[in-house]
């Protein structure tokens, strides 16, 4: 196979692959796929076993045979289903609210806005309703603006849009939407401070699945006083939960696909 300098090497022959196996009407042994392309066996068993990792190929156990991978399916519908974020985030938002006692919410982007996929009510006996199913405005909550952050084409679509203002601290202009998804992007939560509604505040941090890509936000809500100290700076032993439940789910949805 030809190189071009300045190319990763291992990007193209896993691309061979993939095109291959796409070409196939039959799965592929090891061996046929590395005499096709020219490769060492261990070689192209190499990149068959991360290909299979990630999603993009399938093993057949019973003859060892390899074709295409569900995952793949995800690159044309914008990625993880809602029902696998939630399923496999359901023990870890539990134990958020545990810990932090206050609700859980988790978010993913839909149609430029944030679909709540997972509620958990704050572990006391106070009147709540359940937020499952509702949408939320992605530039005035914590987990609007993470998800904005790592997703350059939802963010800009937001900015071109009118920027409702719902209290005199939602961000009104696409410069400060702008700086505010950078610091979110440098230290790697979002905070919202009385932004939707006063006197309530979230704090949100990224989830991700293989190879780094964020599929939704998990993160908590509730009253200032209990969220911030009394300058309105999150407290930390909250964002450290957040962050962790965040980073929990992530290894989950990057681990080994059944």
């Amino acid at each position: 196979m030809s190189h071009v300098p300045g190319l990763i090497q291992s990007i193209e022959r896993s691309s061979a692959v993939l095109r291959l196996l796409a070409a196939s009407p039959d799965r592929l042994r090891v061996k046929e796929i590395a005499d096709s392309l020219g490769l060492a066996k261990s070689t192209a068993h190499s990149i068959l076993r991360t290909l299979e990792h990630i999603g993009f190929v399938e093993q057949d156990p019973r003859t060892a045979r390899y074709r295409l991978g569900r995952a793949l399916l995800e690159l044309g519908t914008g990625g993880l289903d809602v029902n696998e974020l939630r399923a496999r985030a359901l023990d870890w938002a539990d134990a958020l609210a545990s810990r932090s006692g206050e609700a859980v919410r988790i978010g993913a982007l839909h149609d430029g806005t944030v679909l709540v996929v997972h509620h958990v009510f704050r572990p006391d006996d106070s009147a709540q309703s359940m937020d499952t199913g509702s949408l939320l405005p992605p530039h005035a909550t914590a987990l609007g603006k993470v998800l904005l952050a790592y997703d350059p084409v939802a963010a800009d679509a937001v900015a071109r849009d009118t920027l409702d203002a719902y209290t005199r601290r939602t961000i009104g202009s696409p410069r400060d939407l702008a700086r505010t998804l950078a610091e979110i992007r440098s230290r790697g939560w979002g905070l919202s401070v009385e932004e939707r509604e006063p006197g309530r505040a979230g704090i949100a941090a990224p989830i991700r699945t293989t190879g780094g890509l964020v599929v939704g936000a998990i993160g908590i809500s509730g009253g200032v006083e209990r969220l911030c100290d009394t300058r309105g700076r999150p407290r930390l032993a909250l964002v450290d939960h957040v962050c962790d439940a965040a980073r929990a789910i992530s290894r989950d949805l990057s681990g080994p696909r059944a």
